[in-house]
């Protein structure tokens, strides 16, 4: 069975419909252990990398949830979802699981300046604190 028949395969799996449960659960910042998910497909780093033309460097670093070594903007977000189209895991899923890691929720705490409570564009224009509140 090639590639693409597994992923068609895979595509009308129940698992893949919407109405069922996910596959995997993650918590905040748990590992998904997407290397475990794609050898129990049976597809090899080769294979995805041959048919999306990703980087095998690029696709390690996505297995190792090594985000900042991706090249960024609508390269990274375009590398996950294919990775996980050719893994069968939930696109979703793998792109808030992303998100999460890029951009953790910031906390304001008392020992925090002023600046760096003001927003990077408030910062770029310098535009004062106090004009903020």
């Amino acid at each position: 069975m090639g590639y693409y028949e597994r992923l068609q395969f895979r595509r009308n799996m129940p698992s893949q419909k919407p109405s069922a449960p996910r596959l995997t659960s993650t918590t905040d910042l748990g590992r998904l252990d997407l290397s475990r998910f794609r050898k129990n497909s049976g597809i090899s780093l080769e294979d995805i990398a041959a048919e999306t033309k990703i980087s095998l460097r690029f696709l390690r670093a996505i297995e190792a949830e090594q985000f900042d070594k991706l090249p960024g903007g609508i390269f990274s977000t375009s590398y996950l979802r294919q990775y996980a189209a050719a893994i069968g895991f939930d696109e979703a899923e793998l792109l808030a699981h992303y998100d999460r890691a890029m951009n953790p929720p910031v906390s304001v705490g008392k020992g925090r300046s002023k600046a760096r409570q003001l927003g990077f564009l408030d910062r770029w224009l310098k535009v004062p604190a106090e004009a903020q509140q």
